[in-house]
C-alpha cells in the first residue's frame, strides 16, 4: 500500500481541510463525521481502519479531539507542514468569527434585542447538550459496568467535586485493567492481522521526538513566561496564560469535558464571566465553525476586557489571543510527538479499554455539564447545601424563569425527536428569546 502522501498534493490537502474548517458546524461529533466522510468516503485518502485508529488515540487526549483528528490526517499526508495546515485551518475560519461576536456581545450585548437573542440562545444551548448526552450515551454506554462509570463520574463531579483530572485517571486506569481482569489469567496485547504502510516521517525516533519536544515546549512557554515577567503573575493575561495551559493538559474526554472544566473555573474561580455569559458564549460557538472549544476564546475576550486595566477592546482581543494560543498550542505538541508512536501500534487491547472506560466517564462529566446548565437556564438564583462530603445544588425556587424552559423545551424536541439541524433551532431560539424579551 502506498504512503497516502505519494497520492495527495499539499495544495489539496489545504484546500479540503479549508473547506471542513468552513463547514464543520455542529460540534465535534458532526465535524467527525464530515471528515469521515470527505477524507474516507469521498477521497479515500484513508482507510477505516487508519482513520478509526487517528480517532481514538485524539479521543485520549486531553483537549478538542476534532480538531486533534484534522492536525493528525494532515501530519499523516504531509508531515509537520501539513499537520499545521490542517489544524489551523479547522481552528482559524472560526476563531476570527468567534472574536468578532465576542466585540459585539462587549458593546451591544445590553441593548434589549441583542439581549433578547442571546437569551433564546442560552436556552438553546441547554438542548444541545443534553442531546450530545443523549447521542454519546447511546455510543459509550454498552454494558452495564459502563453504565456503572458513567454513574460514579457524575456523583465524582457533580456532588462530592472531585478533582476533573483524577476522576479521568481513575476511569483509565480501570479501563486498562478490564482485559487482564477479565482474561482471570492475564490477557496478552493483541496486534492487529494488517500492516498499514507509514510515511518516512511517522516512523519514531528518540531524535524526531527530541527536537519535536524542545521546539513545541518552547513554543507552548517562552510567551508563557514572557507574559508573567512582563505584566506580573497576578495580570488577568498571566493568569489566564496558566489556566488555558492546565486546560489544555487535563481535559481528557473532548470538548464538552473541556467545557464542564471551564465553566466550573472561569465562573466560579476566577469571575471572568457569570454563568448566564457562560451559556452566551456556547451559543456564540456553537453558530460558528470549527471546534466548540472556540468558547474558550469568549471567555478570554472577557477576562481581558474586563480585568486587564487598559482599553476593554484592547484587553479583551488579548484575552482572546492568549486564550488562543495556550488552548490550541498543546494540541499541536500532543500530535507531533505522540503520533509516530501511536502509527505502530495496533488495536492494544488495553489501551482500548482504558478509552472505552474514559468515554463511559465523560457521559458522567457531560451529564453533570447539563444539569449545571440547566440549573442555570431554568433558575435566575442558585445556591448550594453541603451534607457531609456531598454538595448539593439548591435553586431558589421564587427564581424559575419559564420562558427558558419553554424554548429549550422545544429546541430539544425539535433536535431529539424531530432531528431539525442544529443552526435551525439555534436561529429559531434567538428569535424567540428576542421576540419574548421585547413583549
Amino acid at each position: 500500500m502506498k504512503s497516502p502522501a505519494r497520492a495527495v498534493s499539499p495544495a489539496e490537502s489545504a484546500r479540503v481541510f479549508a473547506r471542513i474548517g468552513l463547514l464543520s458546524f455542529g460540534g465535534p461529533a458532526g465535524q467527525i463525521a464530515l471528515m469521515h466522510r470527505m477524507l474516507v468516503e469521498e477521497r479515500g485518502w484513508l482507510d477505516e481502519k487508519r482513520f478509526l485508529h487517528a480517532l481514538n488515540y485524539c479521543m485520549l487526549l486531553p483537549g478538542p479531539e476534532a480538531m486533534q483528528l484534522a492536525t493528525y490526517v494532515g501530519w499523516l499526508l504531509h508531515g509537520v507542514r501539513g499537520g499545521l495546515v490542517a489544524g489551523l485551518l479547522f481552528v482559524l475560519p472560526g476563531a476570527v468569527l468567534i472574536t468578532a461576536l465576542s466585540v459585539i456581545y462587549l458593546h451591544f450585548g445590553d441593548v434589549p434585542l441583542v439581549a433578547g437573542l442571546l437569551f433564546g440562545l442560552q436556552a438553546a444551548v441547554l438542548a444541545v447538550v443534553l442531546e450530545a448526552l443523549v447521542r454519546i450515551s447511546r455510543r459509550a454506554l454498552g454494558s452495564r459496568a459502563m453504565a456503572v462509570v458513567a454513574l460514579l463520574a457524575f456523583t465524582a463531579i457533580a456532588l462530592v467535586h472531585l478533582p476533573f483530572p483524577l476522576v479521568i485517571g481513575l476511569a483509565a486506569l480501570a479501563g486498562a485493567l478490564m482485559p487482564a481482569l477479565a482474561a482471570g489469567n492475564g490477557a496478552v496485547n493483541e496486534a492487529a492481522d494488517d500492516v498499514v504502510a507509514v510515511p518516512e516521517w511517522a516512523h519514531p525516533t528518540l531524535r524526531r521526538l527530541a527536537g519535536t519536544l524542545a521546539t513545541w515546549l518552547a513554543i507552548w512557554f517562552v510567551p508563557l513566561v514572557v507574559l508573567r515577567i512582563a505584566l506580573g503573575d497576578g495580570h488577568v493575561l498571566a493568569v489566564e496564560a496558566i489556566f488555558f495551559s492546565k486546560m489544555a493538559t487535563v481535559t481528557f474526554g473532548g470538548a464538552y469535558a473541556v467545557l464542564a472544566y471551564v465553566a466550573q473555573q472561569a465562573v466560579e474561580i476566577y469571575g471572568w464571566l457569570m454563568p448566564d455569559e457562560m451559556l452566551t458564549g456556547l451559543g456564540l460557538a456553537e453558530t460558528t465553525p470549527g471546534p466548540l472549544i472556540l468558547v474558550l476564546v469568549f471567555v478570554g475576550f472577557l477576562g481581558g476586557a474586563r480585568f486587564a486595566g487598559i482599553d476593554p477592546l484592547t484587553g479583551g482581543l488579548a484575552g482572546a489571543l492568549v486564550a488562543l494560543w495556550f488552548t490550541f498550542v498543546p494540541c499541536f505538541l500532543w500530535i507531533f510527538a505522540g503520533a509516530p508512536y501511536v502509527e505502530v501500534v495496533r488495536n492494544v487491547r488495553w489501551l482500548t479499554s482504558a478509552l472505552a472506560t474514559v468515554t463511559a466517564a465523560v457521559v458522567g462529566v457531560i451529564a453533570n455539564l447539563a444539569l449545571w446548565f440547566a440549573l442555570h437556564v431554568l433558575f435566575a438564583s442558585v445556591g448550594e447545601l453541603a451534607v457531609g462530603p456531598v454538595v448539593l445544588p439548591m435553586p431558589d425556587l421564587a427564581s424559575f424563569q419559564p420562558a427558558s424552559a419553554v424554548i429549550a423545551g422545544l429546541a430539544a424536541a425539535a433536535l431529539l425527536r424531530f432531528h431539525v439541524s442544529l443552526i435551525a433551532v439555534l436561529a429559531v431560539s434567538a428569535v424567540a428569546g428576542a421576540a419574548w424579551t421585547v413583549a
